[in-house]
């Protein structure tokens, strides 16, 4: 503790929303600041003006009354837990609060009716997955698929079902065509059939993986996938293997949460990967990407249309935002008209 530099809990805070702001929408600082707020709240109400003091055992205490004190639901109690595990590792990063202390923070696991909406990737950990992608990894085939899942909200099978051909570099969209005849169909079939804007950053890394690294072949019905191997058209299998992969910490974040040994552990050997209990399924790519354009203030009917998920079916197994995030959305838009 002798190496931190002292700092209140407030101030971190505002520094924190302050250098978040380059990366976070303005509706993700609202809820960061709320969720947060209640944190540095409640150390303050225990005398807590140094960052440096925090401890594991002071988080779980905090964990604790909140669930008790405040009655939170066990979604809320995730979606607090997961900020303030972000807001400590960046504490970290400030030399404010102990190294590996975010590690410590127990966010909950959801099962049965409360886990309708279980697994997710929070934008946070989502963009420290595909920057070390692009860092160490740029163009890969696990890049280009894993950027794809995330940015169009899409399903494994609408990942896989891609062409050459549906990708429009000029306009930056990508096509999703329901072809049951030739082993790529879609869930909803021809109603989930679409155009997807991408970003250009997307847009420019699939350029690159046509140009330089995509294997030049067709799939067993003549087509040209956009995302091939060396035997054809991408499997789903290898799509999952990606995900569960490169969402390990230790491969993104260079340490792991559970203390294993990354050159020991068996869930980093290649058939083992689905093991690690820190890494996620594709599914958790497509849930939080959903959540965190509904935080970004992207209206439902919007993410219901690029997502292919109904309305009703977002409320129910997608959206974490909480009460109080949607109405201080709602607010936002009340005061603008």
């Amino acid at each position: 503790m002798s190496d931190l530099d002292p700092i209140d809990p407030r101030t971190a805070l505002e520094l924190y929303l302050e250098d978040k702001k380059g990366t976070l929408s303005r509706s993700s600082i609202k809820s960061h600041r709320y969720r947060i707020s209640t944190f540095v709240d409640w150390l303050d109400d225990r005398g807590i003006t140094n960052l440096n003091d925090l401890t594991g055992r002071l988080i779980k205490e905090y964990q604790l009354d909140g669930r008790k004190a405040s009655d939170w639901a066990p979604s809320t109690e995730k979606s607090m837990l997961d900020t303030t595990r972000v807001f400590v590792r960046w504490c970290e990063s400030i030399e404010a609060v102990d190294s590996g202390l975010s590690e410590r923070v127990q966010s909950p696991t959801l099962t049965g009716d409360e886990g309708v909406r279980d697994q997710q990737l929070d934008a946070e950990t989502a963009q420290e997955v595909l920057k070390n992608l692009d860092r160490f990894h740029y163009c890969s085939r696990a890049h280009v698929t894993l950027a794809v899942m995330w940015y169009t909200m899409a399903r494994c099978g609408a990942v896989r079902s891609l062409d050459l051909a549906d990708y429009d570099a000029d306009k930056q969209s990508l096509r999703f065509t329901h072809r049951p005849e030739t082993g790529t169909p879609l869930k909803n079939k021809h109603t989930s059939e679409r155009y997807v804007a991408i970003p250009e950053s997307l847009a420019d890394l699939l350029d690159d993986w046509i140009e330089l690294k995509r294997p030049d072949v067709t799939d067993e019905y003549g087509r040209d996938p956009l995302i091939t191997t060396t035997n054809g058209r991408i499997a789903k299998g290898t799509i999952a293997g990606y995900a569960y992969k490169y969402t390990q910490p230790c491969r993104y974040n260079r340490r792991c949460p559970l203390g294993r040994n990354p050159e020991t552990c068996e869930s980093t050997e290649h058939a083992k990967v689905s093991s690690c209990p820190e890494s996620v399924s594709p599914h958790p790519f497509r849930r939080g990407s959903i959540t965190h354009w509904l935080r970004s203030d992207v209206p439902t009917q919007i993410v219901s249309d690029r997502a292919d998920v109904s309305e009703g079916v977002i409320d129910k197994h997608y959206d974490e935002r909480t009460d109080q995030e949607k109405m201080e959305q709602r607010r936002e838009y009340l005061d603008n008209v």
